[in-house]
Order: C-alpha cells, then structure tokens, then sequence
C-alpha cells in the first residue's frame, strides 16, 4: 500500500497567475504540480516578490515566504527557489526530489528551445510517443531560433523518425531522417531511414532507393549481414538438456 499524503488545507481567497500561460493557483498543491509539470518552462519570471507574498498572504506559509525572501535576496538561483518550493511542501519523496534536481541541473543555463527538445527526449524514453512527436513538431512548427546551430534542428528530425518508428509509421518515420540527413550529415542515420523505407516500400522501390548511391548499397549489404547473423543465433539448437533446465527455472521462479 501506498504512503498517504497529507494536502495542506488552505485554499487562496485571490490566486497567483502564471502570466506566462495564463493559469490560475489557489493552493500549493496546485503551484507544486505546475512546477513540476513544467520543469522545462521554468525560468526566472516563476522567482519573485509577488509569489512570496501571496505564500505569505494567502496561504500563511509564512515560514516558506521567508526562506524564499533570502534566496532572492542573496541572489540565488531559480534551482534553489523551486527545490525550496517543493521541499516545504512535503509533497515528494526523495527518490523524486532527486529526480527534478537533476532535471533543474541538466536543464541550468539551456535556452528555451533545448529546454523543449530535452522534455521530448525525456518523453519519448519514457515510452510517451505521442506526446513527444507533440514537443517536436512544436519545434518545428514554432519560429526559428537563430542562436542553435541549424544541426539542432536536424537533431530534431531524427528525434521524430525515431518516434514515428515506434508507433509503426513507417513512411513518416523515413522522412524525417532523410530531411534529418539532409541537413546533419550524419552517415549514421542512413540506416534508420533506410530500415523505414524498407518497412513500407515494396521490394521493387526499395531497389531503386538503394541503387541510388552506393552508401545505400554498401549499408544494406550491412543490414542483411545483421539481419542473417541474427537467424543463425536464433536458429542453433539450444545444448542438450537445456530446455528442460529453464523450464524447472521458470517454475522455481512462479512457485
């Protein structure tokens, strides 16, 4: 069973405004969950006097006002406002206090635009396909930042061929490692955009692809090697006995 988590009781009157988006807080719960649901978006307009004295005000965590007044006042950083936020609260166990410290340490000095790509990253490790292709196509579809180097924005294509991949779409996915090709480079990400083409071209296209260069030729000649070794792993017959030994492991292990 779970632990309990005892909510705070006070409720504001007047809510603080998110004015970057536009959102209303009436409890600290509410202002925790926005932090940590935004990590990515954090930034030095969340560190003010106006927050302090609304926790002061409205919720009389007096205490947690004050202990932010001096990280304004000593200059800290927006890191140490959050944390100190999060760790009045109680909300969290450390294993996750742990886990936004070191997203608020990764994320310490980034511009905008990789604090975006970096929750996309986060989300499609985590198996959050959809939502990652959201955060990339956002990217892409929002107004070029001209501080990032033009490869970041390459690096952003592969990071959708691969999410493309995952949910099995397959002419989408070779797209965008061409387009991510195109303008990285990078011979590495050949043979994704090869393997995507494959998986919905038909055999007769698929030719005419490859034909195309001899870097095509020269990876797919590459790929079938990997692809043979792997049958012939699968296909060796297992040491006399074996099958019987991992069947008394699998019951040991379901008694």
């Amino acid at each position: 069973m779970g632990n309990l988590i005892l909510c705070h009781d006070r409720h504001a009157a007047h809510p603080y405004e998110i004015t970057r988006i536009h959102c209303r807080i009436f409890t600290i719960e509410e202002l925790c969950y926005y932090l940590c649901n935004n990590l990515y978006l954090i930034d030095y307009t969340i560190m003010n006097g106006q927050l302090c004295d609304w926790l002061d005000e409205e919720l009389e965590m007096k205490a947690l006002a004050s202990e932010l007044r001096d990280v304004l006042r000593l200059h800290g950083s927006v890191e140490k406002f959050v944390l100190t936020i999060l760790k009045s609260s109680r909300l969290y166990r450390e294993p996750e206090m742990i886990r936004i410290q070191n997203v608020l340490e990764h994320l310490k000095n980034q511009k905008d635009i990789e604090r975006q790509k970096f929750k996309g990253d986060n989300l499609l490790e985590s198996g959050e396909v959809e939502e990652a292709i959201l955060v990339y196509q956002a990217i892409l579809n929002g107004e070029k930042d001209e501080t990032v180097d033009e490869k970041f924005y390459g690096k952003i294509y592969a990071s959708l061929g691969a999410a493309y991949g995952r949910l099995f779409l397959y002419q989408e996915s070779a797209k965008m490692y061409d387009c991510a090709y195109q303008i990285c480079g990078d011979k590495t990400l050949i043979k994704p955009y090869l393997y995507a083409s494959y998986k919905y071209m038909s055999l007769e296209e698929y030719h005419i692809l490859i034909t195309k260069s001899e870097e095509y030729m020269e990876i797919n000649a590459q790929m079938r090697r990997e692809v043979d070794k792997i049958n012939q792993e699968v296909s060796v017959e297992p040491e006399p006995g074996i099958m019987e030994k991992w069947k008394r492991s699998h019951r040991r292990s379901h008694a």
